[in-house]
């Protein structure tokens, strides 16, 4: 596992240049995506670089790691509806090749959603962001390394930290499907994005080397192709 200490804005460019070069060394790329508020400076660049005709999506296939529980897609809140509005729409991606999980007829991704990323060769890079709890997508501490999409009951700390999104915290809902930590350690390349002070604490536990379901986010231990991107608050620098 690598780390890589830069400012936010620094690692918001960083990590788009390597989205770039690897769609432009393979058009036909397939990218595992996430949502919350860690990739948004990067899919910022990414519209730029689209728009600068440095890079063309028209045959990439994206993977989303999770989808709330209950919401449609056309909810402001929505992780489909979060994509669409961060990058899908700004880009020439087909969307038939986008998927996210979906939220109300959830049980159809649980059984197919890795048969499908396999069927695509696999995710060739994936980025995470990190909760205060360590899980990753959103697999709780206590997930199984061994699981796979699956539906999760969010932890408080998950609902808490997620509040912020919407109006109050009891409109935050209380399940989500989520890529497991088997589905998301088979990505040939990963990246995980943690920023901010109120991360250090979580950076610190992940970077002792400490391997256990009580922190998810340390199956990237097993992975031969980790890098951590954090900037200096998370450091506590």
């Amino acid at each position: 596992m690598n780390l890589v200490v830069l400012e936010k804005n620094q690692i918001d460019e960083v990590v788009a240049s390597l989205f770039i070069d690897t769609i432009n060394n393979k058009p036909n790329c397939v990218l595992g995506l996430a949502t919350g508020s860690s990739p948004v400076g990067i899919y910022k660049n990414l519209v730029k670089a689209y728009q600068e005709k440095k890079v063309s999506f028209k045959d990439v296939t994206t993977f989303n790691l999770d989808e709330y529980i209950g919401l449609e897609e056309t909810h402001h809140q929505s992780y489909r509806y979060f994509m669409n509005d961060n990058l899908f729409n700004h880009i020439d991606i087909d969307k038939n090749k986008t998927h996210v999980p979906n939220g109300t007829n959830y049980e159809y991704d649980v059984e197919n959603y890795d048969k499908e990323i396999e069927a695509n060769g696999g995710i060739d890079l994936q980025i995470l962001g990190i909760g205060s709890n360590g899980h990753i997508a959103f697999n709780e501490p206590g997930t199984p390394f061994d699981s796979l999409t699956h539906v999760v009951d969010l932890k408080e700390s998950t609902i808490k930290d997620n509040s912020r999104f919407f109006n109050s915290i009891d409109e935050v809902p209380k399940k989500s499907i989520t890529m497991g930590l088997t589905s998301i350690i088979r990505a040939k390349k990963i990246v995980i994005i943690i920023t901010g002070e109120n991360k250090k604490e979580v950076l610190a536990r992940l970077l002792t080397g400490k391997i256990s379901e009580d922190l998810p986010a340390s199956i990237l231990h097993n992975h031969p192709d980790v890098t951590i991107y954090a900037d200096y608050k998370a450091m506590g620098k």
